[in-house]
């Protein structure tokens, strides 16, 4: 689902001077498993606090960042 040029190119930033296709697509697999364990958190903060809505105040939460 990501984009697999940014992810590259985050791995560019991160200090990758060379990363294959392989390792390319097996990033993008995890961050997607992580991205979908963290929405649930995210979504349950925000059912918590009694809204539908997603808010960036609930990312920032369960980002530790609150």
């Amino acid at each position: 689902m990501l984009p697999l040029s940014a992810i590259e190119r985050v791995a560019r930033k991160s200090g990758a001077e060379r990363i294959s296709k392989e390792a390319v697509v097996e990033l993008e697999k995890t961050l997607e498993t992580a991205a979908e364990e963290l929405m649930k958190e995210i979504v349950s903060v925000a059912r918590h606090a009694g809204r539908k809505t997603v808010k960036a105040e609930d990312v920032r939460l369960v980002a530790g960042k609150a």
